[in-house]
């Protein structure tokens, strides 16, 4: 069993968000702008050391891999964006290609939403459309995809280059697509594409080998009304439009689900925290009651769960999702704690 952690590549410039957001732009001017919504409110986020790196510089992509892998993180799951021929946030991902560095293990996920104003995914106020096109571009799609399936890092599912797609059902002809694909793969000598799709909103697919659990938005979509959960409107007397919800409560439903079984391979899914105020201010969402601590007991115990069911991976939201409060890399209240989390439960169920 291994980790894998989804990974952000928006922490350098692009002429796009230049244009959206403002000359400039990254993921960490959402960051440094994030401000207290109520007095315990754990804002602004901060990279220790103050290390606000670009990942257009192949030495923050080797220190991001080098400290994964030692803290038991196996390998890394880029999002991958894709609008009918159109890549953003491609030049980090495209370096980790044309250089082989760093020698770390890798997958993709297709993150095929459309990029809104709200930074919500949602048809409205869009900046960046979908448009999924027919074989001739489903055909451009692959041969890109190809070059990554071949690399020796890809990670891979009974010898098939493993690929995640966010949002399936948005996909007109999905089926047909991912049959489509997995001819052209077997046809460049691949022995096919181990499709897994992303367990949020949206129905299964056919033509999908197995799915992922993408937490906390899966547990929260599927369980919202059945768990009775009460999002906070007041905190302290802080009469705000944002919501809160209990880490412990959504962490314990997430521990008793594993236990069901599923009638599809599901690969489980983890969460470190969320808080993403950084992004839609006093809309957010924000958790509350996470500690290194409680991750540490609560991924022990999915661990065992993926062993037990004979998971392969384990995928954790996320290695670098500063300005949605899921992130392991170091910061300034915690240090490396949240590594050591993962690092204990991986030695906890004897991993490491």
């Amino acid at each position: 069993m291994k980790l894998i952690a989804f990974y952000l590549p928006q922490f350098h410039e692009i002429p796009e968000n230049n244009l959206w957001w403002g000359n400039g732009f990254t993921e960490w001017i959402n960051t440094r702008k994030a401000q207290k919504l109520f007095p315990e409110h754990y804002q602004p986020r901060e990279p220790l050391q103050d290390y606000y790196y670009d990942l257009t510089d192949g030495n923050a992509r080797k220190w991001q891999a080098e400290i994964a892998k030692k803290y038991g993180i196996y390998g890394f799951c880029y999002y991958h964006y894709w609008f009918k021929g159109k890549r953003l946030l491609e030049k980090p991902f495209n370096e980790v290609l044309r250089t082989g560095e760093p020698d770390f293990p890798f997958c993709l996920s297709w993150a095929n939403e459309p990029w809104s104003k709200k930074w919500d995914g949602m048809n409205d106020n869009v900046l960046m459309p979908q448009d999924y096109g027919d074989e001739e571009e489903w055909k451009e799609h692959f041969d890109f995809l190809l070059t990554a399936f071949k690399d020796g890092r890809y990670i891979r599912v009974d010898n098939k280059p493993l690929f995640i797609i966010y949002r399936s059902a948005s996909i007109p002809r999905c089926e047909e697509m991912v049959l489509y694909w997995q001819n052209l793969a077997k046809q460049n000598g691949l022995e096919g594409i181990y499709f897994v799709h992303t367990l949020n909103f949206e129905p299964l697919v056919n033509g999908f080998d197995a799915c992922v659990e993408f937490e906390p938005s899966y547990t929260l979509t599927l369980n919202l009304t059945h768990y009775g959960f009460n999002l906070e409107k007041a905190v302290d007397g802080y009469h705000q439009k944002f919501n809160v919800m209990d880490y412990d409560k959504v962490w314990a439903i997430i521990l008793e689900r594993a236990e069901t079984k599923k009638h599809i391979k599901t690969f489980l899914g983890a969460f470190v925290d969320w808080d993403n105020s950084a992004r839609t201010g006093n809309r957010a969402l924000i958790f509350k009651g996470s500690t290194p601590e409680k991750f540490s007991h609560y991924l022990t115990q999915h661990i065992k769960q993926a062993v037990n069911s004979n998971c392969e991976f384990l995928f954790i939201n996320a290695w670098n999702e500063w300005a949605e409060g899921a992130y392991l890399e170091p910061d300034k209240k915690y240090g490396y704690k949240y590594l050591e989390a993962v690092k204990k439960s991986m030695e906890n169920n004897g991993l490491l």
